[in-house]
């Protein structure tokens, strides 16, 4: 809560709502701590176990905040209560935005903690799916080499999974973000919305796209990604104890 405030004041801008997409304490811890900070404070969302709550929101329920306009998208699964915000602002040139949460991820999803394939399918399909192809996805966490990877496995033959590796890859190494992508770049490399590809479904064995979801998702969840090697030389060196006077003895 305190990084954040400490953007808001060098931004000169005052922090008026919190929208939430989950209850999970990585996107909800702070609420609490906000809401004594900043009094008077709204806190969105649709599950009442997000700490803080003072408005509960519906499926396409729309806010506006100044010129900006929000629609709430519910997309149970991940949680029982997960909603994603698309915002826009009227006669901007700018991309729609898509904030996310833990529903879609750049090149993956959520685990299915509190739902079902079904659900997700039609979260990813039916609801941000049919989203501007053009929308911005601003997604809750940075694991996009490692969805990549899997996707890689997936789809070995894809180049733009190829490409897209190799950039998020060049991005981690330089400590930038890879968030965020685009809807429309996330239908060429993202397996869980590439379902009804042949690839696919030769990967998972099935011809169903929400038993091909279910799979994939089975899948990524028992994936490894391949050990790197450790480095001889930092080996070496931990052998003839070069770093002890760095260690910290317990």
């Amino acid at each position: 809560p305190f990084q954040l405030l400490e953007i808001v004041r060098k931004e000169e801008v005052v922090l008026r709502a919190v929208l939430t997409t989950h209850h999970h304490w990585d996107h909800a811890r702070g609420n609490e701590e906000l809401a004594k900070l900043c009094p008077g404070l709204r806190v969105y969302g649709a599950d009442e176990r997000i700490g803080a709550l003072t408005h509960k929101v519906t499926h396409e329920q729309e806010l506006k905040f100044g010129a900006i306009r929000v629609r709430c998208l519910f997309t149970p699964c991940h949680t029982s209560g997960h909603m994603c915000y698309f915002m826009w602002e009227d006669g901007s040139p700018d991309a729609p935005a898509l904030f996310s949460g833990d529903t879609l991820f750049v090149g993956g999803c959520g685990k299915f903690f509190e739902g079902t394939a079904e659900q997700m399918y039609t979260n990813l399909t039916q609801i941000l799916g049919a989203l501007p192809k053009e929308t911005k996805v601003f997604c809750g966490h940075e694991c996009t080499v490692r969805n990549l990877k899997f996707a890689l496995k997936v789809e070995p033959e894809n180049e733009i999974v190829k490409k897209k590796l190799a950039w998020a890859k060049q991005r981690d190494d330089e400590d930038l973000p890879t968030v965020p992508s685009t809807l429309q770049e996330e239908f060429l490399y993202n397996p869980f919305l590439r379902v009804t590809e042949e690839p696919l479904q030769k990967f998972t064995g099935k011809m169903d796209p929400v038993e091909v979801l279910r799979t994939l998702r089975t899948e990524k969840d028992n994936f490894k990604k391949p050990k790197e090697r450790p480095n001889p030389q930092a080996m070496l060196a931990f052998d003839w104890g070069l770093f002890s006077p760095f260690l910290e003895k317990k």
